[in-house]
C-alpha cells in the first residue's frame, strides 16, 4: 500500500515548517517519497527531506543516498531496521524502555534532537 499525499493536495500544509518524508529502500517507496518531496517543496514548505527508514546495511543506506542525491532530496536521517522494535511490541512496551541501547532508539534520539535544534523555541 502506497502512501497518500493527501493532506498536501489539499493544500492544508500551509502552515508547516518542516516536512519529513519517511522513505524505505526500496524503490516504490523512494519513488512516493519523490513524488511527496517535489509536491510538498512546490507548496513553498521551507524545509522538506527524507528519513531513511529501515536501512538493514550499508547497501540499503547507499542505495537511498544515492537515489536522493539524484534527485535532490536531503537525507536528514537514517533509522536502521532493528528485531527489537517488534520484541518491545510484543511485550506492550516502548522500545526505549524495552531496550534504551537498541540502535533504532539512538537514530530517533539523533533525529529528535535534530527536529529540535531546527525549532524555533
Amino acid at each position: 500500500m502506497e502512501a497518500s499525499p493527501e493532506h498536501l493536495a489539499r493544500s492544508t500544509a500551509e502552515a508547516v515548517d518542516l516536512m519529513l518524508v519517511v522513505a524505505e529502500p526500496w524503490f516504490r517507496s523512494l519513488e512516493t517519497a519523490r513524488r511527496s518531496v517535489t509536491l510538498a517543496v512546490d507548496l513553498g514548505i521551507p524545509t522538506v527531506a527524507v528519513i531513511a527508514n529501515k536501512l538493514r546495511d550499508a547497501e540499503d543506506r547507499a542505495a537511498v543516498a544515492a537515489f536522493c542525491a539524484r534527485h535532490g532530496m536531503e537525507v536528514f536521517a537514517a533509522v536502521p531496521y532493528d528485531e527489537t522494535l517488534g520484541d518491545a511490541e510484543r511485550t506492550g512496551a516502548a522500545p526505549v524502555d524495552h531496550a534504551a541501547g537498541a540502535p533504532l532508539v539512538g537514530a530517533v534520539d539523533q533525529l529528535v534532537d535534530r527536529v529540535l535544534e531546527l525549532a524555533c523555541w
